[in-house]
């Protein structure tokens, strides 16, 4: 029972990553499948990071420059509790946990950070199951207030900061989908999405130029107005990450169970570029398993997506755009499971990148903070 409801709630993010309660039996089989042949070795390294209280596991990253970058997740998982927050901090140097003892919160899902790096702010659910937007004062996180805070259907799923110093955040109120904006001190709804039906997006997603994005089971731009890009959506599928170059030129990434087939079956990734007029399945160098984040260069190029592969668990499994295609990176062998959740750019790096999630689909052994680091 404690290996289910583990593995139940184990990757909720912003992008909206969770795995099945079936999925546990097929994962303690793997162990003795033989791994694909690996690609050429990539200087993706481990970072210590203060493991957590067993089980924890990191949801979100942001970095404002090489010395100052934010993790968040959840730690003290297990059959009896949702956890509680943890908040980690990197000052050049080590990753360090924040005092988060004066809040009643089960975890904290996605952090963003301004480009100056003097504000951050992170999305959370506290223990009465309503979420909540905090903010780093300098010294300590606490609570900020916004329209619609504590009232039964509001919702905020993520957060992503702007080059000019606004942060936005996806979410539900009223009602309806959309999207919150805030200007470092106060937040207020943007107009909701058009359609009434529309699903709240998991996610939000701000490009180098400002442009402002939705997604999930919703796809949509803002820029006073909606554009809502059409997409068909799978069967049981999954929307973890969103990376628009141009209007003509998106990137999606997740994974999907499709319909039918064995209960304890693992997901297939999915990796979908919209053209401007329709979405195309893109194939790439491994089909089992899922893609749980993307991220663009310094100019919203495309740059890396994470995964997890079925067939070589061990090792996080990074796409690299090479121009032309995705390529194979591997981060280094874990003794267990590594499952990169979500990725940062480093500014003011030659292309460094934080990755961070955790070690295991289960309580036991221990899961613990994962966190790699390019370049």
């Amino acid at each position: 029972m404690r290996r289910r409801v583990f593995v139940r709630g184990l990757a909720t993010t912003g992008a909206g990553l969770a795995l099945p309660a079936a999925l546990p039996a097929v994962l303690a089989g793997t162990a003795a499948a033989a791994p694909r042949p690996a690609s050429a070795a990539a200087s993706w390294r481990e970072v210590p990071a203060p493991g957590g209280q067993p089980a924890s596991r990191l949801y979100g990253v942001a970095a404002a420059r090489p010395d100052l970058a934010w993790a968040v997740g959840t730690q003290g998982l297990d059959s009896t509790s949702d956890g509680t927050a943890i908040a980690l901090s990197w000052d050049g140097t080590a990753w360090s946990a924040t005092d988060l003892s004066h809040l009643t919160y089960a975890t904290l899902r996605s952090v963003a950070v301004s480009p100056s790096g003097g504000a951050a702010w992170a999305v959370g659910t506290d223990t009465a199951g309503h979420d909540q937007l905090l903010t780093w004062d300098g010294t300590t996180w606490r609570e900020a207030s916004f329209p619609g805070r504590g009232e039964a259907g509001t919702q905020v799923t993520d957060v992503a900061a702007g080059p000019d110093g606004r942060f936005w955040a996806s979410g539900r109120h009223g009602g309806r989908a959309g999207l919150l904006r805030g200007d470092g001190k106060t937040w207020r709804w943007c107009r909701p999405l058009p359609d009434e039906a529309a699903p709240t997006p998991s996610g939000v997603h701000v490009t180098p130029g400002g442009e402002v994005w939705v997604f999930g089971d919703v796809i949509a731009r803002w820029d006073g107005a909606w554009t809502v890009v059409p997409r068909l959506l799978g069967i049981r599928a999954s929307v973890s990450g969103l990376l628009p170059v141009a209007h003509d030129d998106i990137w999606l990434t997740g994974w999907g169970y499709g319909i039918g087939g064995p209960a304890d079956k693992p997901p297939s990734v999915r990796l979908e570029h919209w053209d401007g007029t329709k979405w195309n399945g893109v194939k790439g160098p491994f089909g089992v398993g899922m893609l749980t984040s993307i991220v663009g260069d310094a100019d919203g190029r495309p740059d890396r997506i994470s995964g997890w592969d079925f067939w070589d668990q061990k090792r996080a499994h990074y796409l690299r755009w090479d121009g032309t295609a995705w390529v194979s990176e591997r981060g280094p062998e874990t003794p267990s499971v590594a499952l990169p959740v979500a990725l940062a750019r480093i500014p003011g790096t030659d292309g460094g990148l934080w990755s961070v999630g955790t070690t295991s689909f289960y309580p036991y052994p221990p899961a613990r903070n994962r966190v790699e680091r390019l370049g």
